[in-house]
C-alpha cells in the first residue's frame, strides 16, 4: 500500500531543499517525478484490483435467431459454494460441494453441451437435483439432458424403477402449465418430478440449507427463487432481470402486481453488508450478479411504471391512448431496459394495462 500522505510531505520537503540549497534541484525533480509515478501507480493498482473483483455476465438479452455455433458461455464464481453458468440462455446457477451439484434452471438444449463443459469445470461431481424457476424454455430447455446426466444419492434405480437420474424440482403451478401446454411441446423429462405447493420447500445440499421459494402470480402462477443460505445468494428467474423489463406471461397466470410482490419478498430476504451494497448476492434471470440497491433500483421502476398506467386508467384512457404518451410511461428507462425485441417496453406497458384493467 503506498503512503501518498508520506509522499507528498516527502515532495514538499523536497520543495523546501530546492528553495535553500539550489544544488539538490536535479535530486528533487526525480523524487518529485517518483512521488507522482508511485501515486498514479497506486490508483492504477486500486483500478485493476476493482476490476478483478467485478462479477458480471453479459449485460444484454439473449439473441432472437440465435446461431447456436457461435455463441459462448461464461462461468464465475458467485460466493460461498454457488456458481454462475450465463450466456446459455437465462442465467444458471450452480452450487458445488462434496456431494454433488445442484443447479437452478438449465439453459436452452442447443446451448447445453457448451453449458455441460462449463459445469465440469466447477465440479467433476455428479449432478444431484435441478431446480426449475419458471417455464421458459431458457431455463427449462435442457432440463432433460442435465436430468439424464446426474443421478441421486442412492443405489439402485429411481423411484418406480425408473432410471437413476437427478430430481428435477418445481412448484405444482408449473407442473400445470407444462401439463396443460402439453408433451408436444414439453417433454415429459423436462417437468418437475418433485412439486411443492406451499409458499416453500426447503432441504440440505453440500452441508448448506436450500430453500426453494413460491412467487406467486409473477411471471407466470408457478415461479419460484431459489436461496442457498450458507452461500448468502438468491437465483430470482425471471423475477428480476437486468436486461429487460420484466416479462410477464398474462396468459398463463403472470401480473404486475405479483412481479412487485416478489421483488418485495426478495427484498426482504436480501441482507446487504454495508449501505445496501454486498452481503446478498442475486443471481438474475439475465445479466450481471446483483445486491440490494439494484433490486431496489428494479423494484421502483416497475413500481413508477405501474402507477403510471395506473394513473392513466384512472383517467379512462385507452391502451392505444397510453401507448401514444409522449413520453411513455417508461420512457427514462428505455435506454438500459427497452433492448429486447422479444419484450418490449410498449409490450410491458400492454401486459400491465391488461392486468389493471382485468382487476379493475
Amino acid at each position: 500500500m503506498v503512503d501518498v500522505v508520506g509522499l507528498v510531505a516527502d515532495v514538499a520537503a523536497t520543495r523546501a531543499d530546492v528553495v535553500s540549497r539550489g544544488a539538490v534541484m536535479k535530486l528533487s525533480l526525480r523524487r518529485t517525478v517518483l512521488a507522482v509515478a508511485l501515486f498514479l501507480a497506486a490508483g492504477l493498482s486500486s483500478a485493476v484490483t476493482a476490476q478483478q473483483q467485478v462479477r458480471t455476465a453479459r449485460q444484454t438479452p439473449f439473441p432472437q435467431k440465435p446461431d447456436w455455433a457461435k455463441l459462448e458461455v461464461e462461468t464465475l464464481h458467485v460466493q460461498g459454494q454457488v456458481h454462475l453458468i450465463a450466456g446459455a440462455g437465462g442465467n444458471i446457477a450452480v452450487q458445488a460441494g462434496d456431494d454433488g451439484v445442484l443447479m437452478v434452471d438449465t439453459g436452452y438444449e442447443q446451448m447445453s453441451a457448451k453449458a455441460i463443459a462449463a459445469l465440469q469445470k466447477i465440479s467433476d461431481k455428479p449432478i444431484r437435483t435441478i431446480v426449475s424457476t419458471t417455464l421458459m424454455d431458457s431455463h427449462t430447455g435442457a432440463n432433460a439432458v442435465f436430468a439424464k446426466l446426474g443421478r441421486r444419492n442412492q443405489a439402485g434405480p429411481g423411484v418406480g424403477g425408473r432410471p437413476n437420474v437427478a430430481l428435477l424440482i418445481g412448484h405444482t403451478g408449473l407442473l400445470s402449465l407444462m401439463t396443460e401446454i402439453g408433451r408436444d411441446k414439453i417433454a415429459v423429462e423436462r417437468w418437475p418430478e418433485r412439486q411443492f405447493s406451499g409458499k416453500q420447500i426447503d432441504f440440505s445440499s453440500n452441508d448448506e440449507p436450500v430453500v426453494v421459494m413460491h412467487v406467486p402470480n409473477a411471471v407466470t402462477e408457478g415461479d419460484s427463487m431459489v436461496w442457498f443460505r450458507k452461500s448468502d445468494v438468491i437465483v430470482s428467474g425471471e423475477l428480476f432481470n437486468e436486461a429487460s423489463f420484466p416479462y410477464i406471461d398474462v396468459a398463463h397466470g403472470g401480473s404486475i402486481n405479483g412481479i412487485l410482490d416478489g421483488l418485495n419478498t426478495l427484498l426482504e430476504t436480501i441482507v446487504p453488508k454495508f449501505n445496501q451494497e454486498g452481503g446478498t448476492m442475486v443471481i438474475p434471470g439475465y445479466g450481471r450478479i446483483a445486491d440490494e440497491h439494484d433490486v431496489l433500483e428494479y423494484r421502483d421502476m416497475v413500481t413508477i411504471i405501474r402507477d403510471r398506467v395506473k394513473a392513466a386508467i384512472g383517467k379512462k384512457m385507452t391502451l392505444q391512448q397510453v401507448k401514444a404518451l409522449k413520453p411513455s410511461p417508461t420512457y427514462e428507462y428505455e435506454p438500459r431496459f427497452n433492448r429486447d425485441q422479444a419484450w418490449t417496453a410498449e409490450m410491458f406497458v400492454e401486459a400491465i394495462y391488461k392486468n389493471l384493467s382485468a382487476a379493475k
